[in-house]
């Protein structure tokens, strides 16, 4: 019992010493502080809380559907509602959560699909396919994605549109694209930025479309009809022949 106060008091004689030292005699002046270390080891222990319940949503979500509660979110991570409500604000920071991890899936695996080297053609329909390919084998979490849980905090200025945020970034790459070729073809790529976000939000409402009202037409022909739109109108200006970046 004796230790404890003393060890306390030695800790406490070496912070001044220690400070005086850092200041080099100046009285006015003190160091930045010091985080403690215990501090930064729970902020890894709570990152990683989070992506573990984040994954577990997105199981749930597989299992139970889009409309999925938080009740069965704490099921799936065998724990309770107050834990995640612990680690996230409410079901909106959770989506949040949930839409960063979706969105770096889909922009990952569009922007492979669309490096392959060949006419412009092939790759516009290889991003459209892959895009396609993955709300085709995730649509619950698609739906999920595509629609925000009431909360106030969704209409703040301060919160960010997950679902504008996706699109808005696969648009300017496919743009990219499609700039890089009117480039080599010494054409304007002034409207690329334009037909890019078009060309994506195309597919995205074709998407929709084609999840809620015709989901037994096959895959590859829901492509080739948006691809075949699409380049009816970019091969005006973009040249089948040019090899793509």
């Amino acid at each position: 019992m004796s230790r404890r106060p003393h060890r306390h008091e030695d800790e406490g004689q070496r912070g001044p010493s220690s400070t005086g030292d850092a200041a080099s005699g100046d009285a006015h002046t003190a160091p930045p502080p010091r985080r403690d270390k215990r501090s930064s080891r729970w902020d890894d222990h709570r990152a990683a809380r989070r992506k573990e319940l984040t994954l577990a949503t997105i199981v749930a979500i597989r299992q139970h559907g889009p409309d999925v509660g938080m009740s069965q979110v704490a099921a799936q991570a065998r724990t309770s509602k107050t834990v995640v409500y612990r680690h996230f604000a409410d079901k909106f920071d959770l989506y949040q959560a949930v839409c960063e991890r979706v969105g770096a899936v889909i922009v990952a695996q569009v922007q492979e699909a669309m490096r392959a080297a060949g006419p412009p053609a092939d790759i516009l329909r290889l991003g459209i396919d892959a895009y396609l390919s993955l709300i085709e084998g995730d649509s619950d979490l698609y739906r999920y994605v595509m629609r925000p849980p009431g909360s106030e905090r969704a209409t703040g200025a301060g919160d960010s549109d997950f679902v504008g945020d996706l699109t808005s970034f696969i648009g300017d790459h496919v743009g990219g694209i499609i700039s890089t070729e009117l480039h080599r073809q010494g054409r304007d790529p002034t409207p690329a930025t334009t037909w890019g976000h078009a060309v994506v939000g195309m597919v995205r409402a074709v998407g929709d479309h084609w999840l809620t009202s015709r989901p037994d037409v096959p895959r590859r022909v829901i492509t080739e009809e948006i691809a075949d739109l699409a380049w009816g109108g970019l091969a005006l200006t973009v040249s089948s022949s040019a090899a793509s970046a």
